[in-house]
């Protein structure tokens, strides 16, 4: 799990961090993997420095349960075809909430963190790759995948931030 510090956390919500990422990390352990406690730490650091925070009202366990919700729906978590695969209701129960108080959490904070399927930031690493969803932009007026484009497009689309890294760079002999 990353450092409270590396992630510029605010003093007054480090101890509210703390507390989520912990339910967060014990559940992911017992049920899920490491790049779930990863990703979902950069949520709750995400959500701790937002203005009014969030996270003042309600419950730790919502919360934590309403993050790996939503990091959950990005990377299909409640697919069976993808592992790791939890259902929403078995994810709920584990965090004494209901599947629907869950699924509210987790519209919140995907609403409050711009979180979708398109976009790389909050998908999980080892999905990246494999997953078309990162790598489509549009391209001279067509929607192209990226991986197929010279290395200077690709350049341009990192800059922009459209792409999670330099592909061809990754796959380069």
């Amino acid at each position: 799990m990353p450092e409270s510090k590396n992630l510029k956390i605010p003093q007054a919500m480090r101890t509210v961090y703390t507390k989520i990422t912990a339910l967060i990390q014990d559940y992911c352990t017992k049920s899920l993997n490491q790049e779930y406690t990863d990703m979902a730490s950069l949520v709750t650091a995400a959500l701790c420095r937002k203005q009014p925070n969030p996270l003042l009202k309600g419950s730790i366990q919502a919360w934590a349960c309403g993050i790996l919700h939503a990091v959950g729906s990005i990377n299909f978590l409640f697919d069976k075809s993808f592992p790791p695969y939890v259902s929403a209701q078995d994810l709920a129960h584990a965090f004494g909430v209901s599947t629907s108080y869950a699924g509210a959490r987790s519209k919140q904070i995907r609403d409050a963190l711009d979180m979708n399927y398109f976009d790389h930031r909050w998908m999980l690493p080892s999905r990246l790759e494999d997953s078309p969803i990162p790598w489509m932009i549009s391209f001279n007026g067509f929607i192209v995948d990226v991986r197929t484009l010279d290395r200077e497009i690709q350049e341009v689309a990192y800059q922009k931030g459209l792409i999670p890294y330099i592909y061809a760079d990754k796959h380069s002999g």
